[in-house]
């Protein structure tokens, strides 16, 4: 892609996802997520019905009456956006490529986190991390956290999400609205996810194509993993194969879904035909 094709295609998804952000998610994200906790505001004078454990003792000591510490929420946040870009994310049958779907949902996030004054990192991974943003506040930071997705060189090979779980712990210490967009067409660790999970506010977006879920009728077809290399042959036009195939999808993405609830994290399925907006939405509606 020419640099003047990323300059354009930048700028088509900030105003597709900008309006959508603006009349529907910014104001549900600002009220969805509290901040890291309670910090220190002021101190004044006993009033009745103040908590105890806010007691300013040194202060009350020194002028023979109580006073009380005044806390408020932190409302600042770190966002972090973790992007598979392994070669299956470089692909899409009839709207979009799951790579192209991903950057406009990244957007919408990034935009609504900048019009909460939060911060926002990236992290690129496939069999490892690729390429790290670290966390900056503004609508510049987000258009070039844009450009890295959509410039990203795809990459044969396995995609390993507890790679980044795990660098994102050791690298960033505070905790994260952490938003984990995949098609998770490859194993992780369940071990993984949990601790994630606990140290941080973690959703798993799973980015799917319809035929990552169904094949249709197409007779002998030669399908290669584009990941691994692996070539196998199969009989599409067999109802049982293809009924198989659906079935073995559906259990794991319920697995997954299962596993990540179990860890106190959240799991979305989002089909590259659907409306983004809606679904994360009624996300943030629930949180």
């Amino acid at each position: 892609m020419e640099v003047k094709d990323i300059v354009k295609k930048v700028k088509q998804i900030e105003i597709r996802t900008r309006r959508r952000t603006e009349s529907t998610l910014m104001g549900q994200y600002h009220s969805a997520f509290k901040g890291q906790g309670m910090t220190f505001s002021e101190v004044r004078p006993y009033q009745s019905g103040d908590e105890i454990r806010r007691m300013d003792w040194n202060k009350t000591a020194r002028f023979r009456e109580p006073f009380v510490k005044v806390m408020e929420e932190e409302r600042e946040l770190t966002m972090m956006i973790l992007v598979d870009i392994s070669a299956s994310m470089n692909y899409g049958t009839r709207n979009e490529l799951k790579k192209d779907f991903v950057a406009e949902i990244a957007a919408s996030l990034g935009f609504s986190a900048a019009g909460n004054n939060d911060k926002v990192g990236l992290i690129l991974f496939a069999n490892k991390v690729y390429k790290v943003i670290p966390p900056k506040k503004g609508k510049k930071h987000i258009l070039a956290i844009l450009s890295s997705i959509l410039t990203a060189e795809y990459v044969p090979a396995v995609s390993k999400i507890d790679v980044a779980l795990e660098y994102l712990m050791n690298i960033f210490k505070k905790k994260a609205l952490v938003f984990l967009l995949s098609d998770f067409e490859d194993e992780y660790s369940e071990k993984i996810v949990k601790i994630a999970a606990k140290k941080n506010q973690l959703l798993g977006l799973r980015i799917f194509d319809e035929k990552d879920e169904e094949i249709p009728d197409v007779g002998f077809a030669h399908f290669t993993d584009v990941e691994t290399g692996k070539k196998i042959w199969a009989n599409t036009s067999s109802v049982r194969w293809r009924y198989d195939f659906a079935e073995k999808q559906k259990q794991k993405i319920k697995n997954i879904k299962e596993n990540f609830e179990n860890s106190s994290a959240s799991f979305l399925n989002i089909n590259t035909s659907q409306d983004y907006s809606k679904i994360l939405y009624q996300y943030f509606q629930r949180k």
